[in-house]
């Protein structure tokens, strides 16, 4: 039985699954074109092979390592969120948590995609299953991304079921009768008895205290990928917590972007107010201090042990990649302490802003992890030529990254139109004192 609450807010948010309108449509259809770009370039790229990218002996890793790497760390940080707030019982996480949750699975099931593309021959796939060494760091890094992504499958559908089971029971909802199925077929007979409610709330917090402890686990297990290899650049015992830290970062700001275009589309401003911005925003700075710490302990002891990287460090800092070494480490570190710091700054606007810069920072971040390192090899090719000593990436590249990025946010648009974007159970939940805190 619905309460009178969640029959309330259910009438609010139902014209946001009910219909499509005309901008909405064209938004997902421009989306879906830059997708389906993305396939074409796929196409050019089987065809042909990796010659049509950028990717030589030297740099054998590319944008795509890149993109991996990102939004997997996207992912970790959306399910430390989530996880962190949902076991603290947050009262002010109600209506953003939904948005974490989204961003976990999503972001999971696009960043492994890259590792593919990065394959010359994906019909010897299965070999890795096969013929896979438990020594090597790639096979841990297989098991625990597969692990990870039934586990956050888990949660964020834990996370749903009460909101799906209401819409179920809703009947002043018009939807064609194949969803009405859908619902009831997902709800699994959930019905909100107090046995059930016991039952959901004690597997939500196994699942949301496991999600935090793989995340952790696997992102560590992708920064060994790095450092257990002798490359200059990348021998560092510092990576796992250092990618733990960055990912967590770069999540932040998805995050409070994705809060600004849902509060923008749904006109959100009652649920989502400007002390959510600030709440995240503080976490930012958090993590934006952190990672400045971590990257000047990590480049300050590769330059003052005297590694044999000098020319990866004259590049970064003084020569080819001067001005994205300035943007990932100085500005993106600095920016977003500053926005929030100062509390004159501290507004809506300002904070996105300072998340749009914090998210591109961190791309390049692990763009000069890869690419530069890969560029200053210890044992160089005996050919010379500079398209096969140095990256540039492609078209090709460039077409599936944004593919990657269109079907995240193609992703985000079509699930707020199967679920609320804001959890209506949990809000339903709160005393009038409760949620009048939560939306002020």
């Amino acid at each position: 039985m619905l309460n009178e609450r969640e029959e309330t807010l259910l009438k609010e948010f139902a014209p946001q699954i009910e219909h499509t309108n005309f901008v909405q449509a064209i938004w997902m259809f421009f989306l879906a074109a830059i997708v389906a770009f993305g396939f074409y370039a796929l196409y050019v790229q089987i065809a042909y092979g990796h010659i049509v990218t950028g990717m030589r002996d030297n740099v054998v890793w590319g944008i795509y390592i890149v993109n991996f790497i990102f939004f997997m760390g996207v992912s970790y940080a959306g399910a430390l969120i989530s996880g962190t707030l949902h076991l603290f019982r947050a009262e002010w996480r109600k209506p953003i948590n939904r948005i974490a949750e989204f961003i976990t699975i999503i972001a999971l099931l696009i960043g492994p995609c890259y590792i593919l593309l990065c394959i010359g021959r994906l019909d010897r796939l299965y070999y890795l299953v096969i013929f896979g060494r438990i020594q090597s760091p790639i096979t841990w890094d297989v098991i625990a991304i597969s692990t990870d992504i039934f586990g956050c499958v888990i949660f964020l559908y834990l996370a749903l079921l009460r909101d799906i089971a209401a819409i179920r029971d809703f009947k002043d909802i018009r939807l064609p009768k194949w969803r009405r199925k859908l619902y009831t077929w997902l709800a699994l007979g959930y019905i909100g008895t107090p046995e059930q409610r016991e039952r959901l709330h004690k597997a939500t917090d196994i699942m949301a205290a496991m999600v935090i402890a793989i995340a952790v686990i696997v992102y560590s297990v992708l920064a060994w990928i790095f450092s257990v290899t002798l490359q200059p650049g990348w021998h560092s015992t510092i990576f796992g917590p250092y990618f733990v830290i960055a990912a967590v970062f770069s999540g932040t700001g998805v995050m409070i972007v994705v809060m600004w275009l849902f509060r923008k589309l749904y006109h959100l401003e009652k649920y989502i107010t400007r002390q959510h911005f600030v709440n995240v925003g503080v976490l930012m700075l958090i993590l934006a201090a952190l990672f400045g710490y971590f990257t000047f302990s990590d480049y300050l002891t590769k330059w003052y042990g005297s590694e044999r990287n000098d020319e990866m460090l004259i590049n970064l800092l003084f020569d080819e990649y001067y001005w994205l070494f300035i943007l990932s480490n100085y500005v993106g570190v600095l920016l977003p302490m500053i926005v929030v710091g100062i509390k004159k700054l501290r507004t809506i606007n300002n904070i996105t802003i300072a998340a749009v810069v914090v998210i591109l920072a961190l791309w390049v971040n692990r763009y000069l992890i890869v690419v530069p390192t890969l560029e200053s090899p210890y044992l160089p090719i005996q050919d010379s030529r500079p398209d096969w000593l140095f990256y540039n990436s492609t078209w090709v590249e460039w077409a599936l990254t944004a593919a990657g990025v269109a079907f995240f946010a193609l992703a985000f648009t079509i699930g707020s139109k199967f679920i609320p974007i804001i959890n209506v159970s949990e809000l339903a939940d709160s005393s009038p004192v409760e949620e009048e805190e939560i939306l002020t």
